[in-house]
């Protein structure tokens, strides 16, 4: 839904037109229902209200996100380099949420634009894991377990991205329904699946223990979504 706007629209106009044109949260992990959007909504007003468009909001989501990895790998673990990796891949999450908010409320919405979201997606997503792996091989070399769980990560990850992608396209192409119910209880019970729960989790890194056991935690909750998930599509494309 496009909501555009005259330059001289205020912050507050912009927020509440975002308010009201907000996606369907059926199915959404409870961070990013309840807390990333919200955020993004603001993000999103000021973005627009600066004369930002929306790929200069994804470049930013993803300079956010390689700022937080480089820290994590470059920098040896502690609570501050935690604290910092944690919160820049946070708030690169954030923004990747304000981008397809600004482009509604700009009127900038296109392919294009949903290509280059996309894109970028597909590149952090296993990128988080496989900076784990190398972050892991030169901090923490005799934990080659966490080594191989983030390595399973990324390919998992991976997987279920094209998967989610593939799967809409091609129900739509195919006049498949795929919608969801409102789902509170869902959407808590997928929190482990979702991408804010992975950035706040590195607020861990400086503790190996907790941070791998909540890692692998992660690791296995995600699996076990994906395996379900991929049945359900493939059922959902089979009829």
């Amino acid at each position: 839904m496009t909501v555009g706007f005259a330059d001289s629209a205020t912050l507050r106009d912009r927020l509440q037109a975002l308010r009201s044109a907000q996606k369907s949260g059926a199915g959404v992990p409870a961070y990013t229902r309840w807390i990333n959007r919200r955020l993004a909504r603001g993000v999103a007003a000021a973005a627009a209200s600066a004369g930002l468009g929306p790929n200069a909001v994804t470049l930013a989501s993803a300079g956010l996100s390689v700022a937080g990895l480089v820290v994590l790998v470059a920098a040896p673990a502690s609570l501050p380099s935690a604290v910092v990796a944690a919160v820049l891949l946070a708030a690169g999450y954030v923004l990747d949420s304000a981008d397809g908010q600004v482009a509604r409320l700009t009127g900038r919405a296109g392919p294009a634009g949903e290509w280059l979201d996309h894109v970028v997606d597909a590149i952090r997503t296993p990128l988080i894991h496989t900076a784990v792996a190398i972050a892991v091989f030169l901090h923490r070399p005799d934990e080659e377990w966490l080594m191989i769980v983030a390595l399973s990560y990324a390919v998992l990850s991976s997987g279920q991205f094209m998967s989610q992608i593939l799967a809409e396209q091609l129900a739509t192409r195919h006049g498949r329904d795929r919608s969801e119910g409102p789902g509170i209880a869902k959407s808590i019970a997928l929190l482990p699946t979702d991408p804010g729960a992975l950035c706040w989790a590195f607020l861990l890194w400086a503790a190996p223990t907790a941070f791998g056991l909540v890692y692998a935690a992660l690791f296995v909750a995600n699996l076990i979504h994906t395996a379900a998930s991929m049945r359900r599509k493939h059922r959902l494309l089979a009829r």
